[in-house]
Formats: C-alpha cells, sequence, structure tokens
C-alpha cells in the first residue's frame, strides 16, 4: 500500500507538520512550516527509495507539497538534503550537550551524552538513516559536514584526559578520541544499516564501556557502563 502523503509522523519540533486546509496563520510562519515538511518528506523518502534513487517526486508526494513548492524552498534534491542534515545534526547535538552538561562528573556526562545520541537516533529511524548512513553517499558538501559534525564529538571525550596520572596520559596517543568517536559511530551506523536502528538503545553499556576503558581502565568503565 503506497504511504498516505497526509499522514503525521512523529518528528521532533523542528519537522512538524502543517495541518491541511484552510488555517489562517501567517505567511511566514506557513512558508517556514512548508520548508520542514519538505525537511521531513525527504527523510521519509530517503527511508524508502535511499539517497540516489530519491527523486523530486517523492519527496513532495511525502510533503504532500507542490513541485512548485519545493523550488521555492530548494534549488535541487541535493540542496535540500544539505538543510535536512544541518536540521538534523543541530537537534542531535543540542541533546547531546544538554544531557551532558547536566552531570557533575565527565564519565557519567559521558553516558549521559551517548544516552541521549541513542535516544533521538532510535526515536527518528528515517532521521537516522539520513544523518549516519545517507550522508556518506549524498555528495562532497555533505561528506564535509558529517566530518565536522563527527570531530565535534571529540572534545567531550578529550575532556576525559584532565586530572588523569601520568600512566594513563602515556598511553593514550593524540588520535585516541577520534578513534573512540570513530569507532562508535561506525557501530551505530550498522545497526541503522541492518534495519536494527529502534534497537539502538541496546548499545549504551557496550559504548559507554568502549568509551571509558582508556581513561578509567576496564573495571571501573564497566562498573560505569552497566549502571542502572
Amino acid at each position: 500500500m503506497a504511504p498516505d502523503p497526509n499522514a503525521s509522523a512523529e518528528y521532533p519540533p523542528e519537522l512538524s507538520r502543517l495541518p491541511p486546509g484552510r488555517h489562517g496563520l501567517p505567511r511566514e510562519f506557513v512558508v517556514h512550516n512548508q520548508r520542514e515538511r519538505l525537511i521531513a518528506g525527504l527523510a521519509e523518502a530517503i527511508a524508502e527509495n535511499g539517497y540516489a534513487s530519491t527523486t523530486i517526486a517523492h519527496i513532495t508526494r511525502h510533503a504532500a507539497v507542490s513541485r512548485r513548492t519545493f523550488y521555492e524552498h530548494f534549488g535541487s534534491k541535493d540542496e535540500c538534503f544539505v538543510a535536512a542534515y544541518d536540521t538534523v545534526m543541530e537537534q542531535l547535538r543540542e541533546r547531546v550537550d544538554a544531557a551532558y552538561q547536566d552531570e557533575d562528573d565527565w564519565p557519567h556526562a559521558v553516558r549521559a551524552g551517548i544516552a541521549a545520541m541513542l535516544s533521538f537516533l532510535a526515536a527518528e529511524p528515517n532521521l537516522a538513516r539520513l544523518s549516519m548512513v545517507e550522508a556518506l553517499v549524498a555528495g562532497p558538501v555533505v561528506v564535509e559536514r558529517y566530518d565536522a559534525a563527527i570531530r565535534s564529538l571529540v572534545p567531550y571525550f578529550e575532556a576525559g584526559r584532565e586530572g588523569r596520572p601520568p600512566e594513563v596520559l602515556d598511553r593514550l596517543s593524540p588520535t585516541t578520541e577520534e578513534a573512540l568517536v570513530g569507532g562508535m559511530v561506525s557501530l551505530i551506523s550498522r545497526r541503522i544499516i541492518a534495519g536494527r536502528g529502534p534497537e539502538l538503545e541496546q548499545l549504551l553499556p557496550d559504548l559507554v564501556e568502549f568509551t571509558l576503558t582508556p581513561y578509567l581502565g576496564t573495571a571501573e568503565a564497566a562498573a560505569i557502563a552497566h549502571a542502572g
């Protein structure tokens, strides 16, 4: 059965849909909302067809807007994808940073940040696929943004070096944090590709233990990772 283009989807507030019909809302709101509907429509179309096979018609059908409306907001599918990626990553960064900053000590802040990331991606499987999988095949502009997003996670882990004894610092290479982030993102991406996006929160203990072990040692990292 073909998807209902007017059906509501569970997206963050920035990707909410505008009810059909006469609504009496200011034009500025309508224009903004149409743009967000197109972003949501792109995510749905990509989840259904993959980025390479997604067309403008797929996007507009899922967004329930006209082709003319699409071109009022975006010059191409690529431009729409960049806007979608930036929107998703802004949402993700806000959630991760808020969770991280809410904790008093670094190990639990890392755990909270990873938990927030997994929770968001698990709740939004279409956005997870768009940002973690399809971004790598969407062209050089998006790949640059993807690399920048990955690098933006490095400082959260670099903070774990503070106050560590010399023997710990000696075993940390200059690229330890990049390797940890890369390994974490790789595992998340593989789960999404396998169609197990909604199960991502199950990765929390493994990812926390993996990222904390270089700084805390196996026993302490495992204790924090498997805490209730």
